[in-house]
């Protein structure tokens, strides 16, 4: 989940990065470089990464939300190097590129999840602490618009609803969750934060509620994964985004989820060790050599400080990659 406290350009934007200096540390960007931030946001990252590539550098900032595309236009007016804003999902990076005609990169960053801005405007519906329409979507202008939470929560079977809160959501409760949200959407549709977070309250057992974070966090998160296929998208970027660095340049990610970790960890892997041949051949026979190699053997986790400044950091992970 990315820790930023956003707005509008019309709205007051308090803005804290996760991982801020680690990250920009860690892709070694030099001046005249040519760096994608792919999830924008407000522009933390972006902005340090405008102060390492200088004027002559170039920032391709993308972001699925036009709101946040226009808070970072107004926050990196001060810099001096090139920026190409897009606004669309940074899968999409060839495209991005292509039509800024931009054959490679030196650097990109990915912060994933979604941004504390969208999480405290309830009308975006990512909210459990305050109410208001069941959506999620990171895109909601016309065009883009897919299925929201509320399709979700009403539209999918007990057994499908039980897997994405227990798989996306680690929530052990998942059963009974999925089996309350169907009752009562028997009575009629469920369309407003306030009412899925009342089910699942009444769901989980109240000696499961005393302890650990709100009873309802984990199947927000797990239904929002659904809404904006997080981890797909996810699972589709990461060898697009190593393909388009040139040799030498880095990709570093920050997640907040197992799942996400999980799937960086291993696809990092296999660009490091591609070879597909079965274990006890002497000589690799399947041709595969690697094309990058893992800066972090094991993730960079925040300092005790950022998390006390900063709790929505407490679940952050880096890794980063070097392109061969």
């Amino acid at each position: 989940m990315r820790s930023n406290a956003e707005g509008s350009p019309q709205t007051k934007y308090c803005h804290t990065s996760v991982l801020p200096r680690e990250t920009i540390d860690g892709l070694g960007l030099a001046e005249g470089g040519i760096c994608c931030d792919g999830t924008l946001g407000g522009g933390g990252h972006a902005a340090l990464i405008c102060e390492k590539i200088g004027g002559s550098g170039t920032l391709i900032g993308i972001d699925r939300d036009g709101e946040a595309i226009a808070a970072a236009r107004k926050r990196l007016e001060q810099y001096p190097c090139k920026k190409l804003f897009s606004q669309a999902n940074f899968e999409n990076i060839r495209a991005v590129l292509a039509k800024a005609r931009i054959p490679a990169i030196n650097g990109a960053a990915l912060d994933l999840g979604v941004s504390s801005r969208q999480l405290d405007e309830a009308g975006r519906g990512f909210s459990y602490m305050n109410d208001g329409p069941l959506d999620m979507r990171m895109d909601g202008s016309a065009e883009n618009a897919g299925p929201s939470a509320a399709d979700v929560i009403n539209e999918y079977d007990e057994k499908e609803l039980c897997r994405i809160i227990r798989d996306y959501g680690e929530e052990r409760w998942a059963k009974r969750i999925a089996s309350f949200i169907v009752d009562e959407r028997r009575r009629g549709r469920i369309e407003s934060t306030g009412e899925l977070t009342e089910i699942i309250k009444r769901a989980i057992p109240a000696a499961a509620r005393r302890d650990g974070p709100h009873p309802a966090k984990r199947t927000f998160q797990a239904i929002r994964i659904e809404v904006n296929d997080e981890l797909g998208a996810l699972e589709r970027s990461l060898g697009a985004f190593i393909d388009v660095l040139k040799p030498g340049g880095r990709l570093a990610v920050i997640t907040f989820h197992s799942l996400e970790d999980r799937i960086v960890k291993e696809s990092f892997r296999k660009r490091e060790a591609p070879c597909e041949c079965p274990k006890g051949i002497p000589v690799c026979v399947c041709g595969k050599t690697a094309d990058a190699r893992r800066v972090t053997r094991k993730p960079i986790l925040p300092t005790e400080g950022e998390m006390e400044s900063n709790p929505r950091a407490r679940s952050a992970k880096l890794r980063i990659l070097e392109k061969l």
